[in-house]
Parts: structure tokens; sequence; C-alpha cells
């Protein structure tokens, strides 16, 4: 792989790393999660890495990757234009909040169409290596950048070269002295100050093409960028669905899904926390099913783009103290009566169609007075698993509409009997 693939697949494979950081609301506590014991599988995360009992694939699964190239109903119109800025000029403006490197999936008011960016994960060696190709007059990757209506920019795409950038012009990463390690002999120890005039002048006036796409803060024009998003994620690790989705609908709602997502029942459950945030995922998917399935049309992404657009500053018809006690209270009854062993159909992972079936099914349950009988809830789940109606709708062509229909009906009706 030559330096230029490198820089544009490492940036991208990091895309969805601090999403691991849940928040914690009053009266809540960390997320634990029982350990089964550690397995290491090619391709997979380590247990240490992702703090849980299981591994989970970092790349792509078929259904992920059939969701991120399904065809929208609708398509949307985006301005944008190209633009070539100087390094010291985007440094500059990175300093004055100009450009801003929006935080992953919370809210921010400075922000309008938030949150891409992710934490600054690359290594000193690959920093060192990217000052070092700017020194010797290389070539380096574009930028994407958001042009909101107060005219700041936001970083679509570009964060790691950016703050890379940022840190070499101050002289301080981590507090110490930045200066070049892994690099030619010639730029071994070096710092921006210590650069002689005509190393200084070729690093700032080199320029950088931009790619910047204009919103106006709108539905559509959010849409417009998820769209364009998905086109231009590619690279090492793309992102997942759920990911962009994380991103471009940051506020108060998705902060909601990270308590859900946090709880020590919901853990007990699903296991350790999800690297490329699939348990939130599967949290939203359960809420939008049990909110909105009569609303169900593929794709399965827009369906749950447009709950999240809906619901994204908490307000109208969802009433997060009545959705946090169904869905804390199913994952307590669930964990206790078959835990994730119950939700597992082959291999180590759970089914995600078949979990978001059963918590459905259970809230429903749930909305209905009287007792629930935790004994009769392991028996439902088994005898849902047995079905074979039920086998095929969370095991082939999971996100057509006689799949999910099928796959609910089911579950409501077994665990209506609980």
């Amino acid at each position: 792989m030559d330096w230029f693939t490198r820089f544009i697949s490492e940036e991208s494979s990091w895309l969805g790393r601090s999403s691991r950081d849940h928040i914690r609301l009053p009266g809540t506590g960390p997320c634990t999660s029982p350990r089964r014991g550690r397995l290491r599988w090619v391709g997979m995360t380590s247990a240490s890495e992702s703090d849980g009992d299981f591994e989970e694939l970092e790349v792509l699964t078929e259904e992920e990757i059939e969701e991120l190239t399904e065809a929208e109903p609708e398509v949307f119109p985006i301005t944008y234009s190209g633009q070539d800025f100087d390094v010291a000029g985007l440094v500059r403006r990175m300093s004055s909040e100009d450009i801003l490197i929006p935080t992953f999936g919370h809210e921010d008011e400075r922000i309008e169409s938030a949150g891409f960016q992710r934490s600054f994960v690359w290594r000193r060696s690959q920093m060192d290596r990217f000052i070092e190709s700017l020194l010797l007059g290389y070539p380096i990757p574009g930028i994407f950048l958001v042009r909101q209506t107060d005219r700041r920019y936001l970083v679509l795409d570009g964060q790691q070269r950016l703050k890379t950038l940022q840190y070499f012009f101050e002289g301080i990463y981590k507090g110490k002295e930045f200066s070049l390690r892994n690099v030619a002999d010639e730029f071994k120890g070096l710092t921006y100050k210590a650069l002689t005039d005509e190393k200084r002048r070729l690093l700032d006036d080199t320029f950088i093409q931009a790619t910047i796409v204009v919103t106006d803060g709108s539905t559509a024009s959010l849409e417009a960028i998820y769209q364009i998003f998905e086109r231009v994620n590619a690279g090492g690790t793309p992102l997942t669905p759920h990911e962009i989705r994380v991103a471009l609908y940051a506020g108060p709602f998705i902060d909601f899904l990270s308590h859900l997502n946090a709880g020590d029942e919901w853990r007990s459950v699903y296991g350790n926390i999800s690297p490329r945030l699939r348990d939130q995922e599967l949290v939203l998917r359960s809420l939008a099913f049990y909110q909105n399935e009569e609303s169900y049309e593929r794709p399965l992404k827009s369906f749950l783009n447009h709950f999240v657009a809906e619901n994204r500053e908490l307000r109208g018809s969802l009433i997060t103290d009545h959705i946090n006690d169904r869905f804390t209270t199913a994952s307590a009854i669930l964990a206790e009566a078959v835990g994730r062993d119950g939700f597992v159909l082959s291999g180590y992972q759970i089914n995600v169609a078949l979990t978001e079936a059963v918590f459905v099914g259970m809230m429903r349950r749930l909305d209905r007075d009287g007792d629930v009988d935790v004994g009769r809830v392991k028996d439902a789940v088994g005898t849902i698993r047995a079905d074979d109606r039920l086998i095929a709708a969370v095991s082939q062509s999971t996100a057509d509409h006689d799949a999910v229909t099928t796959r609910l009906e089911i579950a409501t009706a077994n665990m209506a009997e609980v």
C-alpha cells in the first residue's frame, strides 16, 4: 500500500471509535458487562479493546453492506464547490473556531449538522510521516467541509490531517514537544519553530483542496449530506449506516440512545460495547419498530433516519420516561429469563432481527397491566426461536417489509401470553 492510499485508509478506518465513551445521566451508573472468557479471531476486536465478553467483527457485515448500497426512494439536491486552502490558513481558521471538528454524536450549539468526526486516533508515526510528506512537497488527499448558515466550516472528512497540522504548528502534542521522529534523518528532531524559513514557507503555503458542501440546516439538507457521505464513505473500514446516522443527527435523542445502550440490564443481554455502534443501532431499531412499525418501508436506513430526525430534540410524540421504563424493564426481564444466549442462533454474535423482535414484543406486553412471569418468558422465547417462519424472517432479507411484519407479529403474539 502506498503512502497516499494509507492516509485515506488510516483516516477513514478509524471514524467510529470514540463512541465507546457512553454518557452517564443523573442516577445512572457506568456500563458493566459480565466476562465469559475471551476469544480472538482474525478481523475481530479484542476483548481488551472493547471491554467485554465476546468479540465483534470490525469489518462491515453483509447486512450493513446491503443497507449502505441500497438506493433511497428520494434523493436531495446539494450545493457544493471546490476551494484550495493554504495550510497556515487552515490552522488559523481552526484556532479561531471558524473551522470546527464536531464531537461525535453529542450536541454542540455551534453546529447545525453536527458530529461526523470522532476522537483523534492517528499514531505518532502517522503524524510524523504526514508532516514529512508536506515538507517534501508530496501531494496529499483533499478534505470535505460543510459550510453552515453562520459560514463556519465543519470537518466532514479530514480530521486526522487537520489536527496533526494544528498540533505541529502549536508545537505540543499530549503535553510534550511535538518534534519529528519517524522521518528521514534530515527532518529528525524538527519542530515548527525550528524549521528553516524556506521549509516553513513551503509548509505554510502548501495548498490542500477542499470540497465544500453547503447546508441550510433543514432535514432535507441533512439527508443530502447523509447521502453524500455514504458515497464518499470508503477506505480501510467504511462507516456503518448507523455511524453516519449518529454523526449527522447528533443531539438529545442520540444522547438518550447512548444512555439506554449503557444500561446494565441491556449490557447483560447484548454483551460488551460494540466499537462499531451495532448495539446502539439495535436499541434504535427496537424503539423505532415499537413506536412506528406501521410506517415502515424499505430501505431500513431511511426509516431509521426519519425516526431519529423526528425525535432529534426529544420533542413531540416520543416520551422518554415511558420509553426508558419499557426498554430497561424489558432488558431486565429478558436478561433474567434467557440472557444473551437466548438471542444467539449460530456462532457467537446475537441475531439482530431476532433480538429486535423479542424486545418489541416484550415492550408491547409491558404496555398491558399485570405481572410478567419470567418462567413463561423463557418458554415464549423458546417457542419464538422454534418457529420456522420466524427463523426465515430473521435469517434472509431481514429488511423486507414482509420479514419485519412476520417476526414482529410472531414475537408480539408469544409475548402476549406471558
